[in-house]
């Protein structure tokens, strides 16, 4: 990349000296008509000569060369100006010098000036103007002087907002330099405004803007190819710089003339955690939902509520959500029907638990396809109702996916958990046990019948009970963060992106019967240090962790592990033909003899007999380590 940039820059070089020449020996005509083809041509030769090498040594020593086309505008223009009249005030003396300027006019000099100016900042801005078909960007002058900030990635979003800052004069930005994200455009510049290193040269660029006096007040971040980990670096520096960290506003914003503010973008946390987004397969995904009736169970809930607004987005011939909680059904249903205000669906008030009731409304409903997100999840809170966790998790699942095959449904896909992997819990074991019957039904099925889709993800992201919401109401508070273990991790995706990953996956596993049985995984990325996730959150809150913000170890919660995983140790991660998905294969049961024990495990807890069915769980999940859970119902019963 550092041969083409230098080839650019080259090219560019090339052309001015060749402009410089074609601008010399056309002013002289313009200047003297018909008697310049009297001269002599080996004096037009040495005149043209000499002013090329002066000019190329002036642009050489200027450097006009670290602007890119792509964002010229008046400040490349002003900056060849000051080139052109140096080059000429400095060839002057020196042809007069060596020619004592016999038959060279001097009225040449200044129109010679007027023509290179044209030849060198025509080309460049006819090409920006093709580029954005538009002269307003090209006339753009930096006008102000304001707080100095340090711009991370060198984008159009950067150029426009260089350009916003010099045109607002309430802006109250002045960017003293830019960070390249891809090393690319390293000792170039942009409207004027040099790239002076990459992220990974941050700190020496900010020391080195201070020792020159323009010590950068703020870190903006430009560029949305910047992963979390870079946005975690960057964190940190800004707080050891005693600079504050924030993203510039959308693009639309800097076009819009409501007023002279600009506005930045807090940094939030999913920038934090973020990686490279998964190309996904959108025809796939709207082949498999558009003119089909889709039922979401859970709909109320996190992950119910986004499917249900992507689903919504994909036309549907009818979406019907299904929720116990009579205030989150009502909720997501008044903006899907703000959303997309022609969809016909119903909403269906009702608990999975409820199996006469259950089958009634998938029977009327008739959906074709199914999302089973309706879930107890609270690890503590199911730990210490295990009985409420086997009748949701567990019979709930169980009831859905019988009335599917009874009523002809083409496939219900199963929300799981990364709790459903060696389970500590009982919410993990509940999980574990529902990923298993799918599983078995789906093998019993052999291409005939219900097809049953399984999708395993971890923690999602401000999500009902997540320690995200949680974080930021005790740092509202000012304190204290509490965090259960320095150690524990886990792994964090985005709503969106986990509701998108799992729309794949259904894609992948309806396709055909190669995926019977096994389970979809969704790429987690790394896990996350919790500890390390309540710093970034009060240093994003413009706070210091331990300063102005305790941080209190509370030991971990029954139930709680160090760490999750996604896969178990018999389970090989096998590649799907999508990146951020994998296949798990765990081992299958009989549906014959796994329906024998959840009919043992359905009479226990629907008798509320929590230690019995405690066992059960513990029977049907051998890898489970449920010790303590048997004796915790008590007091709860």
């Amino acid at each position: 990349m550092a041969f083409i940039r230098l080839s650019r820059a080259r090219i560019a070089f090339l052309h001015d000296l060749i402009m410089t020449g074609v601008a010399f020996v056309a002013s002289l005509y313009l200047r003297m008509g018909d008697s310049f083809f009297d001269l002599p041509r080996e004096s037009i030769a040495i005149w043209t000569t000499i002013f090329v090498s002066v000019a190329a040594a002036v642009f050489a020593s200027m450097r006009l060369y670290r602007g890119v086309w792509r964002y010229a505008s008046l400040d490349d223009t002003i900056a060849i100006a000051k080139a052109v009249g140096l080059a000429s005030l400095v060839y002057l003396p020196l042809v007069f010098f060596l020619t004592r300027l016999d038959q060279l006019p001097r009225s040449h000099i200044v129109i010679n000036a007027f023509v290179l100016m044209a030849l060198l900042s025509g080309p460049r801005i006819l090409y920006r103007v093709l580029k954005d078909r538009s002269v307003e960007a090209v006339l753009a002058l930096d006008g102000y002087r304001r707080v100095p900030v340090l711009l991370v990635g060198a984008s159009d979003a950067a150029e426009l907002f260089i350009q916003a800052t010099r045109q607002r004069p309430a802006a109250g930005y002045r960017v003293v330099g830019i960070l390249d994200e891809k090393g690319t455009r390293v000792d170039r510049a942009i409207r004027g405004v040099r790239v002076l290193g990459t992220l990974d040269q941050a700190r020496e660029v900010i020391d080195r803007l201070s020792r020159d006096g323009m010590a950068p007040r703020r870190l903006i971040l430009a560029g949305d190819g910047i992963d979390g980990a870079q946005v975690r670096q960057l964190l940190e520096l800004a707080e050891a710089s005693g600079m504050s960290l924030a993203r510039l506003p959308n693009l639309t914003d800097f076009k819009s003339e409501l007023g002279d503010e600009i506005a930045m973008r807090p940094i939030a946390i999913e920038d934090l955690l973020g990686r490279p987004q998964t190309v996904l397969d959108r025809v796939g995904m709207r082949a498999l939902i558009a003119g089909r009736r889709i039922m979401v169970t859970g709909a109320g809930g996190t992950i119910g509520s986004e499917l249900a607004r992507q689903i919504a987005d994909f036309a549907p011939s009818h979406l019907t959500l299904l929720d116990y909680g009579e205030f989150n059904l009502y909720t997501i249903d008044l903006e899907i029907g703000e959303r997309q205000p022609n969809l016909p669906r119903s909403v269906v008030l009702c608990d999975v638990r409820d199996k006469d009731r259950l089958a009634r409304a998938v029977a009327a409903q008739t959906p074709q396809l199914i999302f089973h997100a309706a879930a107890l999840k609270h690890v503590p809170m199911v730990e210490a109702h295990p009985v409420e966790g086997v009748l949701t998790n567990v019979m709930g699942t169980r009831n859905l996916a019988d009335a599917c095959r009874a009523t002809g449904v083409e496939a219900m896909v199963l929300i799981s958990t990364d709790k459903a992997v060696n389970p500590t819990n009982v919410m993990g074991a509940t999980k574990r046990v529902a990923e298993a019957y799918c599983q078995a039904l789906d093998l019993s099925a052999q291409g005939r019948g219900a097809r049953f889709v399984t999708v395993r993800f971890g923690n999602v992201l401000g999500s009902t009970g997540s320690v995200v919401p949680l974080f930021q109401r005790q740092i509202a508070s000012r304190g204290p963060v509490t965090v259960t273990h320095p150690d524990v991790t886990r792994y964090f995706m985005t709503t969106r992106e986990a509701v998108e990953l799992v729309l794949q996956a259904t894609v992948l596993g309806t396709r055909s019967g190669a995926e019977s049985g096994k389970i979809f995984v969704l790429d987690m990325g790394e896990p996350v240090r919790i500890a390390d996730l309540a710093k970034q959150m009060i240093r994003l809150s413009g706070l210091q962790p331990g300063t102005d913000i305790e941080i209190r170890y509370t030991g971990l919660r029954p139930g709680e592990k160090l760490h999750e995983e996604l896969f178990h140790a018999a389970e090989h991660a096998v590649p799907t033909e999508l990146g951020g998905i994998f296949l798990a294969a765990p081992r299958a049961a009989d549906v014959a003899i796994l329906a024998r024990a959840l009919d043992e495990l359905g009479e226990a807890a629907s008798a509320g007999h929590a230690e019995r069915a405690v066992a059960v769980l513990a029977r049907l999940v051998p890898e489970a380590r449920l010790d303590g859970a048997a004796a915790r119902p008590a007091a709860a019963r």
